[in-house]
């Protein structure tokens, strides 16, 4: 029977030790989140983030704008925070309206400020290898939990289900970084089962159910970061747990796995922000 990887467990200790840590500044770091539209999934998103931050000494400010905001307006908004000495980080919750350019904005937010590692210069310092300011995210959160269970990279077949620019791409080149050998998947990859199956790491990130147990190598590691509701409304992964975890030697559960990883991340990276402005 797999191990599961605890993501609440290590969130838990890591924000303690983050708290501790912000207790000891003087000045506490500013996270600014800004939230367009009405979007359930966000908000509640946006709502655990401004939750977390406030336990941990960090100012939380949210941000709402209307559905229909210009583009214009909202750019205007975060080169007034770019230019803001209080605001250490920046995050736009995604999604965006259709007609607010994705690109625009993360072409707007200064590197420096880029929490979420998204702009053009953080990704392309990660892609060719460097160190970026800070790491997206939830691939990190993936490092953090793999790192907490020991579990070596090194020379690993990686196979990554998933090619968004939020997680299949950057986990895939941080997993790279490690020295695994790596293998992106996607809705037009063919024979995706037997790609799996030759799988020592498998990162999942679909949100539809996709992976069965016989899918699996034996002891392989599964981190499911896939999450929807089923038609009973009961949350899942792109993972059936219950099977999986006979052949795995290693699996996160949802949730509890990579979810509270990727708010714990968000936290570090806001204070790691802050400790380069400082410098």
């Amino acid at each position: 029977m797999a191990i599961v990887l605890d993501g609440k467990k290590l969130r838990d200790r890591l924000l303690e030790g983050l708290k501790t840590k912000l207790d000891g500044f003087d000045k506490k770091p500013t996270l600014v989140v800004i939230l367009v539209g009405e979007n359930p999934a966000s908000k509640i998103y946006v709502n655990n983030k401004k939750k977390t931050a406030e336990k941990l000494g960090i100012n939380s400010v949210v941000i709402n704008y209307p559905e229909n905001v210009t583009e214009k307006e909202l750019l205007n908004k975060i080169e007034e925070l770019n230019n803001d000495k209080e605001v250490t980080a920046i995050l736009v919750q995604l999604p965006l309206p259709k007609h607010i350019s994705k690109e625009n904005v993360m072409n707007t937010i200064i590197p420096q400020k880029d929490v979420d590692g998204f702009t053009p210069y953080n990704v392309g310092k990660l892609f060719s290898g460097e160190e970026p300011i800070v790491y997206p995210c939830t691939p990190k959160g993936v490092l953090l939990l793999l790192d907490e269970y020991k579990i070596d990279l090194d020379g690993k077949h990686a196979v990554v289900v998933g090619r968004s620019n939020i997680v299949g791409r950057p986990m895939s080149q941080m997993l790279l970084n490690r020295n695994a050998t790596v293998t992106i998947c996607h809705s037009h990859t063919k024979n995706l089962a037997q790609i799996i199956k030759t799988a020592d790491v498998v990162v999942s990130a679909v949100g539809k159910n996709i992976i069965e147990g016989e899918m699996l190598k034996s002891d392989c590691v599964i981190v499911d970061v896939g999450i929807f509701k089923d038609e009973d409304g009961k949350t899942r992964g792109d993972v059936d747990f219950e099977s999986a975890s006979k052949t795995a030697s290693y699996i996160s559960p949802v949730p509890g796995g990579v979810g509270p990883m990727t708010i714990t991340s968000l936290m570090l990276n806001t204070v790691e922000l802050f400790e380069k402005s400082s410098v």
